[in-house]
């Protein structure tokens, strides 16, 4: 997984866009388990927020609530602090983008993305000016006159997403929109995201069940879990400060060591190894004073052949090497750990070649480049 450094909002964007804050947002559908349960968020203006999640942990239907597709059943929901939980969505001039495109058919690109202007009754210079210049913002210049069926899918949704941000709308939403796509365009297509998202300077929120994407385009991630945020940060903390396993296992791949006795005065012990315990890799979690979990990423993981290779003060576990997987610019060793053979990797340069399936190695890394987290 590719980690980009987005550890704060560019300095230089411009800061216009809209405040969303939800406080103790529900939503329940009958007797069963809140979709949604009593979830505080505040997202900044201009900033670039991606809810993410698995399928049924609320992030679309914290979405709609947003839009005003849902109605709360208790909370608020806030717009640059006006309560607008009691709006139609209509009045909450929110831009929305959609998986499918839902463009006009019998329109073209430049009467589609007009068409929330025509709603709004604006004159048709002004129309005219506007089409032109977000068409030129998601270079679509030239194809004014097409229709939609003459456009690939990439181009579609550029025109879905000209035409949700042409009103300059107090922000924009997004579900999903690249779902649809193969991997290159939505590669691509997520690089220009994130440059109209710079240059137009609003707020964005986004929900993807996608990691990387996640990764790739948010200032943060909200990580849903159950109707519950799991955690919020940014994609950098939330890959390297988890505060759960959840969120461990959810965004990139862990060799999770289950503890057995806790966490005493810096050190801890797993299967009658002690290991050595930075206090600042401690998560914050209130649940690691009951159950905790090592967790180690498989990029911090070097592999040793004999005791006297492993460096001085690093933690150790032994492992078999169950396989070696070739991924072009590295290789991943798959481990066996323990008595218990629990399941983990290491990341092994590409051109290293030094150990083979059924391989005995120890396996060792650094105290601070562990997490210990709540189970």
């Amino acid at each position: 997984m590719t980690i980009q450094s987005r550890t704060a909002p560019a300095p230089t964007r411009t800061r216009r866009g809209t405040e969303i804050r939800l406080q103790d947002v529900t939503k329940q559908y009958g007797a069963h388990q809140p979709a949604v349960d009593a979830i505080s968020l505040t997202i900044a203006p201009g900033e670039f927020m991606t809810l993410l999640g698995p399928s049924g942990s609320g992030k679309t239907t914290t979405l709609n609530l947003i839009a005003g597709f849902e109605t709360l059943t208790s909370g608020a929901i806030s717009l640059n602090g006006a309560d607008v939980g009691a709006l139609p969505p209509h009045r909450r001039d929110l831009g929305m983008l959609f998986q499918s495109y839902a463009l006009f058919p019998h329109m073209t690109v430049a009467q589609n993305v007009a068409y929330p202007l025509r709603e709004r009754r604006m004159p048709r210079d002004v129309i005219a000016e506007k089409v032109a210049a977000v068409l030129e913002l998601v270079q679509l210049t030239g194809r004014d006159d097409d229709y939609p069926q003459q456009l690939s899918g990439g181009q579609q949704q550029r025109v879905a997403l000209a035409r949700a941000i042409v009103f300059d709308p107090k922000a924009l939403l997004l579900d999903e929109p690249l779902g649809a796509l193969d991997r290159n365009l939505r590669g691509a297509l997520q690089t220009e995201i994130r440059r109209i998202h710079r240059e137009v300077g609003s707020t964005f929120v986004f929900v993807t069940h996608d990691q990387e994407e996640a990764m790739n385009l948010s200032d943060r991630i909200a990580l849903f879990n159950a109707g519950h945020i799991e955690q919020v940060g940014t994609p950098e903390q939330l890959y390297r400060e988890p505060e759960t396993l959840f969120t461990a296992r959810f965004l990139g791949d862990s060799n999770v060591f289950p503890l057995e006795g806790g966490v005493g005065d810096g050190t801890t012990g797993w299967e009658g190894h002690t290991w050595h315990v930075d206090p600042a890799s401690v998560s914050r979690h209130r649940g690691v004073r009951s159950r905790a979990a090592v967790i180690v990423r498989p990029e911090d993981v070097r592999l040793a052949r004999t005791p006297d290779q492993i460096p001085e003060g690093a933690n150790r576990a032994p492992a078999r090497v169950t396989d070696v997987e070739y991924m072009g610019s590295y290789r991943t060793a798959m481990l066996a750990f323990g008595s218990g053979e629990a399941r983990g990797r290491a990341r092994l340069d590409a051109v290293e070649a030094t150990v083979s399936p059924g391989d005995d190695v120890i396996a060792c890394w650094r105290p601070e480049r562990q997490r210990v987290v709540a189970v």
